[in-house]
């Protein structure tokens, strides 16, 4: 083989191995974006979707019915409450520990005065740990991660 040969043969290989290494990068590419569509988050409640999906507290003012598919905890927060901001990672964390089980919902109090109003929060954060039948339990302030788990075991998933 000539020297023209080799030369081809080498920009052969090159192209190759850029193209194997672009094929890559897009199979990583598209492994990240399903797993951004697959994270569960917290999910942020407006008036209007706390009474389809949790509880229609304006017809239902006296008593407690749940809506929903499966067991749940509301945060009841605020954007400027420090103690709020420190308990937000956790409920991050646990939609996608718990992805599949549960809920996380979170109310933000200043723009649903309304529901936080039907429900008494006075404090903040205030948190509901809401299980399919039965009576929400309530819980205020920050808590370390380990007694949200534990919350979640004995009165959502009933372990």
């Amino acid at each position: 083989m000539n020297k023209k040969g080799y030369i081809y043969v080498g920009l052969m290989v090159v192209l190759i191995v850029a193209s194997l290494a672009w094929i890559n990068k897009e199979k990583d590419i598209a492994k990240a974006k399903v797993y951004e569509i697959k994270k569960m988050e917290p999910i942020h409640l407006t008036k209007a979707e706390f009474i389809s999906k949790v509880a229609n507290f304006q017809t239902n003012s006296s008593e407690w019915k749940y809506l929903g598919n499966k067991p749940c905890i509301i945060d009841f927060y605020a954007t400027w409450c420090g103690p709020c901001k420190m308990v937000a990672p956790i409920m991050a964390d646990l939609a996608r520990e718990y992805d599949g089980q549960i809920y996380i919902y979170k109310v933000d109090v200043d723009a649903e005065p309304e529901i936080a109003g039907a429900y008494g929060i006075q404090s903040i954060p205030t948190i509901f740990f809401c299980p399919m039948s039965g009576t929400p339990q309530m819980s205020q302030g920050a808590m370390p991660k380990e007694s949200f788990q534990k919350m979640i075991r004995e009165v959502l998933l009933k372990k």
